[in-house]
């Protein structure tokens, strides 16, 4: 007897035929075709919203972000912002995926979900994959990064109509308030570094300059990297917002771990490696690109360290809830142990007891 015809699995948070007839009909408006059946294979590593590489039988292949599936905090995950962000800097000097169309109707698939060409190029996640690329190449991948979140910054909000995309005023305690209310609204107990963390930082706070697009959680795993070191397209734009965009560059140095540190931000950081940047140059490419120096950095390092403390904390709490897919990769426990020990780096960091930058 013959073999019957088989669907295409379905990952969880797909309804394979009406998002292929969504995405169809999208591409339809711009002079694209599809060739179904489409496959959905989601990529690892994320740890918030779920990312699925979609591919037709003709070779088009694009990328699909949706929330995870149930169980999400009800500020988090807004695909409509990320999608506005991306389409609003289409034509800057910020490089992003060019956005198929962006749905909210949940009878698609059971929650917002936008849709974006696919951007050839490495995700450099980790210290491994960091090696496969030359010193040289290495250090041209730093000095991109860096050069690109200047390119953010630099981004007039108002001409891309950006400058009601949020508050501009106030950025660090608004900041702060949130992600203490994120902490505060997961079911375990809140760690008592990070209690901590909240009265020194809210203590502390600088005044803030003239408010510019924040990224929110800008790194070099945050973007897609081409063969000659260049950022191709900077991604994951979920926590961006209007404000002191002094927290970016602090969040940068936070994540960037440099061989001899004592706590790194990420279980492999691919800065560890080899002809990377140390902090002290990311400053000054930074500053270089900008026209201008930069002050009080290690508050804003401080505070991203924090924060992230912040963001594994609930990361850690969806997964025991079983509402971002099944990931064998996923050190459940090594996550949380990270979420104590950022947040007791932090509050060093603010008492003083331990450098920033350096």
């Amino acid at each position: 007897m013959a073999d019957e015809a088989t669907e295409p699995m379905a990952p969880p948070g797909i309804d394979v035929e009406p998002v292929t007839a969504w995405i169809a009909e999208r591409l339809s408006d711009q002079g694209r075709s599809l060739a179904p059946p489409l496959t959905f294979n989601q990529i690892a590593g994320g740890r918030s919203n779920l990312t699925f590489h979609v591919a037709d039988q003709a070779g088009t292949e694009l990328a699909l972000r949706r929330p995870p599936t149930g169980h999400v905090l009800a500020t988090a995950h807004d695909m409509a912002r990320e999608h506005r962000v991306m389409a609003a800097l289409a034509d800057t000097q910020v490089p992003v995926p060019t956005m198929v169309g962006l749905c909210q109707d949940d009878s698609i698939t059971g929650a917002d979900f936008y849709v974006m060409d696919w951007v050839q190029g490495t995700v450099v996640r980790s210290k491994r994959i960091a090696e496969d690329f030359s010193l040289d190449l290495r250090r041209q991948m730093g000095i991109s990064v860096v050069e690109n979140l200047a390119k953010i910054h630099q981004v007039d909000i108002d001409e891309v109509g950006l400058g009601d995309f949020a508050k501009r005023e106030g950025y660090v305690v608004r900041q702060v308030k949130r992600w203490m209310r994120q902490v505060d609204a997961t079911e375990s107990d809140n760690d008592p570094t990070i209690v901590e963390g909240y009265d020194l930082l809210m203590a502390k706070v600088p005044e803030q300059g003239p408010a510019r697009l924040v990224h929110g959680d800008y790194r070099l795993d945050n973007t897609i990297v081409d063969a000659a070191g260049n950022v191709a397209a900077v991604l994951d734009w979920e926590l961006t917002t209007l404000g002191d965009p002094l927290a970016d560059l602090g969040a940068m140095l936070a994540y960037w771990s440099r061989p001899g540190d004592l706590q790194v931000a990420l279980s492999s950081p691919p800065t560890l490696a080899e002809g990377f940047l140390d902090r002290d140059e990311v400053v000054s490419v930074y500053e270089d690109t900008i026209g201008a120096k930069v002050s009080g950095i290690g508050y804003y390092q401080a505070f991203a360290t924090w924060r992230l403390a912040c963001i594994l904390d609930g990361v850690v709490d969806r997964y025991r809830a079983g509402a971002m897919g099944r990931d064998d990769d996923f050190d459940l426990e090594g996550f949380a142990g990270q979420v104590a020990s950022l947040a007791a780096a932090a509050v060093a960091m603010l008492k003083g007891d331990t450098d920033g930058i350096a």
